[in-house]
């Protein structure tokens, strides 16, 4: 990499700020992953919650719908996970996955609408859906334009 923006005698220190900043994205990275751990945890905890409070409460409808939202953010972590795996073993990351994330949150907001303790009014209904079909049209894009970068 040529280092024509540096006079050469911040060639040193330069080249021990890279390895240091190296370092912490490193640590940045690690801690990451054992954040997105500990977050699987507690959403399949929190899954389990809902399903027993849907059986206890003799109203599975609703529980149903709550522990789909809670399943939903589980899939969310876990594709967050993937992408973050990718990226340890050199890959990049790719902007799909973080669209797709929105997607499914986005979808759980959704699902969860009719069970929420506050009505929505037609509006943010409508808001949402509408923000659903943008990242639709986003992620179809997205892959439509990687489609053409291989072909």
């Amino acid at each position: 990499m040529a280092q024509n923006h540096f006079p050469r005698e911040f060639n040193v220190i330069n080249r021990y700020t890279i390895r240091a900043m190296l370092w912490l994205n490193g640590f940045a990275h690690i801690t990451i992953g054992l954040a997105l751990a500990v977050s699987v945890m507690m959403f399949a905890w929190l899954f389990f919650l809902d399903v027993r409070t849907a059986f206890a409460a003799n109203n599975l409808v609703h529980g149903f719908l709550n522990a789909l939202g809670t399943l939903m953010l589980l899939w969310s972590i876990s594709a967050l996970i993937s992408a973050e795996i990718r990226y340890l073993m050199g890959a990049k990351l790719e902007v799909e996955t973080f669209i797709e994330v929105a997607m499914v949150l986005v979808l759980r907001k959704l699902i969860i609408m009719p069970v929420q303790e506050v009505t929505p009014d037609p509006m943010e209904v409508l808001l949402w859906v509408g923000a659903g079909l943008m990242l639709g049209l986003t992620f179809v894009l997205v892959r439509l334009g990687q489609k053409q970068r291989v072909d």
